[in-house]
């Protein structure tokens, strides 16, 4: 069990990783907040949920409480570095429903409603998944 907790925590990665983690789960916690909170704008459940159950996810509230709840703790964790890859993992699941979901019919651009802020947002994710939290994080300080 102690070596499944320590490839877990583990992190070869330096300071750059951690910056990108930071920044990635900042990015994530705010979308979330608006999906769970209607923080910043966003819509809350509620609306999330008619939203989703537009694009066919259903039971709606459902996956907007999923979808809002892996993006605000699992950025949380992203942002503290605590449990990175699990949580990497969580963001990677949601990044490509979003883009397979929504984005890729628009093509790439954002300005197209496109899913090219979310493949950066894949992008990080994976990073993290690799390489793990990087400096300045609570996996480096527990795995010692």
């Amino acid at each position: 069990m102690s070596t499944l907790i320590n490839k877990v925590l583990s992190t070869r990665a330096g300071y750059g990783l951690a910056v990108l983690r930071i920044v990635v789960g900042i990015v994530f916690a705010a979308h979330g907040s608006q999906k769970l909170f209607g923080a910043f704008g966003g819509y809350g459940l509620a609306g999330t949920a008619q939203y989703m159950e537009s694009l066919g996810l259903t039971p709606g509230y459902l996956m907007a409480t999923l979808a809002g709840g892996i993006e605000f703790f699992a950025g949380l964790a992203l942002i503290i570095g605590l449990l990175v890859r699990p949580a990497a993992l969580g963001l990677i699941f949601l990044s490509l429903v979003a883009i397979f979901s929504v984005h890729i019919s628009n093509g790439l651009f954002m300005a197209n409603n496109g899913y090219e802020f979310a493949l950066a947002l894949l992008g990080g994710s994976i990073a993290v998944l690799f390489e793990g939290a990087g400096k300045l994080s609570a996996d480096r300080a527990i795995a010692g």
